[in-house]
């Protein structure tokens, strides 16, 4: 470092100051404040929002803005969750710092393995210049490209694990756009399309991610009526596919590649795919390894028996193996992006802090009940924003697990069929486009680089306005004209 760049004194940055303050006077006014009323359902039902609840709120509004603002890294203010539940006495400091090593946490840990592998052993490299190949040197071609391919992958596997997968292949192209790793809007819209898309992919099959599987459980238990895996894909397909391409017209006006074209893109792919050779021994043997766990984690959906293997055991074995074969080795371990997994290992420990003070249920309850006496139409869309804005701030399969028992039991009062609740709540818990901690895609595009946490709630509000447009039509037009019931017969 010169000796200039020392001596320059460094700017006090007022507007981190500001909102870190701020997040510290949200906490301090919702813990210290008097006792709320209770929340009350359309049954008579008391919800008493307790102390911790409201110090659950209060840690819950602290992280949003911390986390939007960038005020520390995002890793450092998932720290704070745990720390701020601890040290008022939330939850015990046991129970808040277990979440951080919650299964999901491990999921994405493993998720984020398979990423490595695959661009150490060049596989993601390989894949990266067939699928050019393909789609040539139009920038907007290479857009759909990518989003269709990981839009398909997860049909057949979870989107935390596709993103991780597609990952380092859309290093390698944006390493072929020619401007370093410096932000671009072709590498806003590629990270950021991405994670986009694996939302909108992830709600076509049940194995696409755990929350279809959580809220069908839900709807089994309450009123005692099955959706099948195929019943759930010939609803979901259209509005999902729908979205992938909505999103790729979203990213072509508000994020248009700087070029249009990267002449000779294709001829150099074409070149240093050749220069590949044939497949390595790593590469087969990643491919190989990574391909079997997929196919089993496919195949719990299917066969009973397999069912009872943790899926985050499973994909460890995935984690193990690759230094059984040495495909990795220690100096690999340094790699790992920690922000991002202590990132969500925060998510997952508000997300349950929510749930289990009951800060959650009052505020679904809460909310809920504003529509009660509305039109149907009008209650359905309520749940949909209320489930966006909760997939946001927690993980989508908490989401559906805080307001889908509440929604069903108050839809009968206004004619609405349960069914219409259950596919809107899925629809909206896949896509949280405004935060990072929202889903697991957000969180690993954002390791690229391109955009800021400010920058992805910008582009969000009018990617999830198009959503809820999405949805609106799917509830009014084509659900019914799919044979759906939507309202109930008067």
């Amino acid at each position: 470092m010169s000796t200039a760049t020392l001596s320059q004194p460094k700017s006090f940055d007022f507007k981190r100051l500001f909102f870190m303050l701020l997040g510290v006077a949200l906490f301090a006014i919702v813990y210290y404040c008097p006792a709320w009323p209770d929340a009350i359902d359309p049954m008579g039902e008391h919800f008493v929002l307790s102390k911790e609840a409201k110090g659950a709120i209060g840690v819950f509004l602290l992280a949003g803005t911390w986390w939007v603002f960038e005020v520390v890294p995002i890793g450092v203010t998932s720290l704070a969750i745990g720390v701020l539940q601890a040290m008022f006495f939330i939850r015990p400091a046991k129970v808040a710092f277990k979440d951080f090593m919650d299964p999901s946490v491990l999921f994405i840990f493993a998720s984020i393995m398979i990423g490595l592998v695959f661009t150490k052993t060049g596989l993601t490299k390989r894949l990266a210049y067939k699928m050019l190949m393909v789609v040539g040197e139009k920038t907007k071609n290479i857009y759909l490209g990518v989003f269709v391919v990981t839009a398909l992958l997860t049909h057949i596997m979870a989107h935390t694990a596709v993103a991780a997968t597609i990952y380092p292949l859309l290093l390698a192209i944006y390493g072929l756009y020619g401007e370093g790793d410096k932000p671009t809007k072709f590498g806003k819209g590629l990270f950021m399309g991405m994670a986009y898309v694996a939302g909108a992919g992830s709600i076509v099959t049940l194995l696409g991610a755990a929350r279809g599987a959580v809220a069908i459980g839900f709807f089994q238990e309450i009123l005692g009526k099955d959706v099948t895996f195929f019943e759930l894909t010939y609803y979901m397909a259209p509005v999902g596919w729908a979205m992938v391409f909505l999103l790729w017209g979203f990213f072509m006006i508000f994020l248009k590649p700087e070029k249009a074209t990267i002449p000779g893109l294709r001829e150099k792919a074409r070149e240093l795919n050749k220069q590949m050779g044939p497949l390595s021994r790593d590469e087969i043997m990643a491919a190989v390894l990574v391909g079997s766990i997929i196919v089993i984690m496919s195949l719990r959906s299917f066969i009973p028996e397999l069912k009872a293997i943790d899926k985050t055991a499973l994909i460890l074995v995935s984690s193990i193996s690759f230094f059984i074969f040495k495909i990795l080795d220690i100096d690999d371990l340094e790699d790992i992006p920690w922000n991002i997994i202590l990132l969500f290992a925060g998510a997952m420990s508000i997300g349950f802090c929510l749930w289990e003070t009951g800060a959650a249920k009052w505020m679904a309850v809460n909310w809920l009940t504003i529509f009660q006496n509305s039109h149907w139409f009008v209650f359905v869309m309520s749940i949909a924003f209320f489930v966006l804005m909760m997939t946001n701030f927690i993980m989508n399969v908490a989401a559906i697990a805080i307001s889908l028992p509440v929604a069903l039991v108050i839809a009968p009062y206004l004619g609405v069929a349960p069914e219409v609740i259950l596919f809107v709540a899925l629809v909206v818990a896949g896509m949280p486009f405004l935060l990072l901690v929202g889903a697991a895609p957000n969180a690993i595009a954002y390791d690229s680089g391109q955009f800021t946490t400010g920058e992805f709630f910008l582009y969000g509000i009018p990617a999830s306005i198009m959503l809820l447009v999405v949805t609106g039509i799917a509830v009014l037009v084509l659900w019914p004209m799919m044979g759906m019931p939507v309202t109930l017969p008067g």
